[in-house]
């Protein structure tokens, strides 16, 4: 018996992705860690959505792009498809824009946040708050 793990993202069900409908996006968990609030994840922005306020996080991101057109507003910087990006614990960016429906792949290495965010709910963000 294996402890890997293989999904095929066109097979995940509707009904698991986390729906943003207020901000164009959803998200798809491939894995997360409880005890750290580490986490890999599938977003799918449409066209015109995006993370609406400049906001900072717990812990390093990355995102790799797999398809479309996804600006960071303030810093101009924009992710293409095969685009990596790392933005360190702390370092306030966005807003954000998808340009073209993009597909993106993105990883923290701890918790997400220090408190809630505007565009999440409790629901979409349990667990990955940092421990006070």
């Amino acid at each position: 018996m294996t402890q890997e793990l293989l999904i095929q993202l066109k097979d995940v069900a509707p009904d698991q992705w986390i729906d943003f409908p207020d901000y164009g996006f959803r998200q798809y968990f491939f894995w997360k860690n409880p005890q750290t609030g580490a986490s890999m994840a599938a977003l799918d922005f449409q066209e015109g959505g995006g993370v609406p306020v400049k906001h900072s996080h717990a812990s390093n991101q990355f995102m790799y792009c797999i398809e479309g057109e996804y600006e960071y507003t303030d810093s101009k910087l924009v992710l293409l498809p095969g685009s990596f990006y790392m933005n360190p614990k702390d370092h306030p960016h966005g807003p954000t824009l998808a340009r073209k429906r993009s597909l993106l792949i993105e990883t923290y290495d701890g918790p997400h946040y220090y408190e809630k965010p505007t565009f999440h709910t409790d629901q979409t963000i349990g667990g990955f708050l940092a421990k006070k």
